[in-house]
């Protein structure tokens, strides 16, 4: 179907609902949000409902479940991927066997592992349940190669992909947040270890069934009576949305296999808000659910926290809980506020259904429970401190171990003392309200609302944490951990290497009547200079040409591309050798020869540093 007919399809076809009283014309509100979103962003598929204390009142779905064959969605029946709103059910299940007397936060989860351990990696500081469930346990993130794959045949027990894909502890536990996938899928498999039943089985029996959620799973693939209600996975193709296979994430399948429709997630969001209960039957006790939602750790104690597993943020000065939740394909969020007992479910489809999902939250309080919101005034003499903040920031959910660790790179928060007295973080103007606490400049643009900073004893900066992202904490990073220091002499280096093969070329009549070892020099700067630009541009096209199916799989062509790396450092070495050579012969004709020879010289050792600094030597992708 061409896109241009696909996209004026999505509201005019969308599946009717009734208006709400208790939210006036919330049709008419959702759809101009949501419609505009889905055809500017290209996300053909989609899903909104919301529910009172007392029941769902607004449940609608947009645009098609499957394009090809015309079927809309309809948010009854047609199910999404919720992404890591399914760690919501994981962590329902713990606290469950928390109120059993099988599980104990507190206690080391070595205890309750079968076929493997957690390495010790921080003596006397063991990983516990609560450490997992407010995301404090230490683990780096990892996830390429196994984390989303599309063969069933890769698929394994849960118990093994543990062992087999345990990340590296790279903090004490109980010190920083740093979102994990491993943490909560290891939650999973405790689960099943101390109730005897398997994770599947054990959701279905304990949370499923109960609130009669007869429309969600988490098998792999789908069971028949559920698969022919799935909304097709699509990208934008040249144009037109081209379907994708159902992405399988059972290797980590507590963090985030979940498949379910709009409404039967309001169920279980309802229970959330009631206290554990919906339609009279009960999965946890009221007294856990307050301990589940309650702030169990922050950074900040000016800011929203992390509850056991769900997170706290603020929208118009009303704290909310929830999760959000990114596949591949599919983006969601949802919201419980027990404030005025509402509880909120969206999903939605392709890379741009990001975009729809991120803003709606903000969207509609601003609709039904605005607040007036004036601009930050900075205080005078601030610049003349600011300099303390101002660096590169780096999440600690990032990879430390493997290859993913260059993934840094591309990412970091630069903050930037101004001289009227804000900070610039990111694209945004901050304010200082409190010591360590920042507001937007500006409350009306879209960005983090309120960042605060850590200190150490020393009163150094060490990092900050934004509202909204309790569960990861930021590093601030050191100079050769910057983009800005990598990319800058990645491209002087990369320079270097371009004028030594333009210097050949302009002057290859000349080489053939060198002498042997001025020769020999000239030739290992080839040498090196072909290596590293191979390593680079290859490195960019195998990159770019197989995005985000990295993590699905590791291809010969990956596997292939890192033979130049080791090429390309052993020529740097070489580089030196001869270097050495070069100045105790006195060769090249005369000083500029060897200073250039030098020069050349230390972009080959900076690029040494750099692919083992990133860990690009070598085949490092699995944790």
């Amino acid at each position: 179907m061409v896109l241009a007919a696909c996209l004026m399809s999505v509201v005019a076809q969308a599946q009717q609902a009734p208006r709400s009283e208790v939210f006036p014309e919330i049709e008419a509100f959702v759809d101009g949000y949501v419609g505009g979103l889905m055809a500017n962003q290209h996300s053909p598929s989609g899903t909104v409902a919301v529910a009172s204390g007392e029941g769902v009142f607004f449940a609608k779905g947009y645009g098609f479940q499957d394009i090809e064959k015309g079927i809309l969605v309809n948010a009854e029946t047609t199910l999404f991927r919720p992404g890591s709103v399914s760690k919501l059910f994981t962590w329902v299940a713990v606290m469950q066997q928390v109120e059993q007397g099988k599980l104990d936060l507190d206690t080391d989860v070595n205890r309750y592992l079968e076929n493997f351990q957690i390495e010790d990696s921080w003596p006397g500081q063991p990983v516990t349940l609560r450490h997992i469930l407010t995301h404090t346990a230490g683990f780096e993130e990892g996830g390429l190669g196994y984390l989303i794959v599309d063969d069933v045949s890769r698929l394994m027990p849960l118990a093994e992909s543990m062992k087999r894909y345990q990340h590296v502890r790279v903090n004490p536990p109980g010190a920083q947040t740093a979102y994990s996938n491993y943490g909560a899928a290891l939650a999973g498999l405790i689960v099943s270890n101390v109730s005897g039943l398997s994770f599947n089985d054990y959701i279905q029996k304990n949370i499923f069934d109960v609130l009669g959620m007869q429309s969600a799973s988490f098998e792999e693939p789908l069971p028949e009576r559920l698969a022919n209600n799935m909304a097709n996975t699509y990208v934008l193709e040249g144009g037109k949305y081209a379907s994708k296979p159902y992405e399988l994430i059972s290797n980590f399948g507590p963090a985030g296999a979940l498949a379910a429709t709009a409404t039967d997630m309001l169920k279980f969001g309802l229970a959330i808000l009631n206290g554990g209960e919906y339609n009279g039957k009960r999965i946890l006790r009221a007294s856990t659910v307050d301990e589940v939602l309650n702030k169990q750790f922050s950074h900040d104690p000016r800011m929203p926290g992390m509850g056991l597993g769900f997170y706290q943020t603020e929208v118009n000065g009303n704290l909310v809980v929830g999760h959000g939740g990114d596949t591949m394909s599919f983006h969601s969020d949802m919201v419980i506020d027990r404030t005025h007992k509402l509880v909120i479910y969206l999903s939605f489809n392709a890379v741009g259904g990001a975009a729809v999902r991120s803003g709606f939250p903000r969207a509609f309080y601003d609709k039904y429970f605005p607040v007036e919101k004036t601009a930050h005034k900075p205080p005078t003499g601030f610049s003349e401190r600011a300099g303390k903040y101002a660096g590169s920031y780096q999440f600690w959910r990032s990879n430390f171990s493997t290859i993913q660790k260059a993934m840094m790179l591309a990412s970091g928060f630069p903050v930037a003392a101004m001289p009227d007295d804000t900070l610039m973080i990111g694209e945004d103007r901050y304010v200082e309200v409190e010591p360590n606490l920042f507001k937007l400049a500006n409350p009306h643009k879209s960005g983090i609302p309120v960042i605060a900073f850590q200190e150490n004893a020393d009163g150094d900066v060490t990092g900050f944490v934004a509202e909204g992202l309790p569960f990861m904490s930021t590093f601030k990073a050191s100079a050769h951990q910057t983009s800005s220091f990598n990319l800058t002499l990645l491209g002087l280096s990369l320079l270097a290497f371009v004028g030594v093969w333009l210097r050949y070329l302009y002057r290859r009549g000349e080489f053939a009547a060198l002498p042997a070892a001025d020769k020999s020099a000239r030739r290992s700067s080839l040498v090196v200079a072909s290596a590293n630009l191979l390593t680079v541009i290859v490195g960019g096209v195998v990159v770019a040409a197989l995005g985000m199916k990295l993590f699905g799989e590791i291809p010969w062509s990956f596997k292939a591309w890192l033979l130049l790396p080791l090429i390309a450092f052993i020529a740097g070495f070489y580089q030196l050798y001869q270097a050495a050579n070069v100045w105790r012969g006195g060769l090249l004709g005369g000083i500029w020869g060897r200073v250039g020879f030098t020069l050349v010289t230390l972009a080959a050792l900076f690029m040494c540093w750099f692919y083992w600094y990133w860990n690009i030597l070598g085949w490092q992708y699995l944790t």
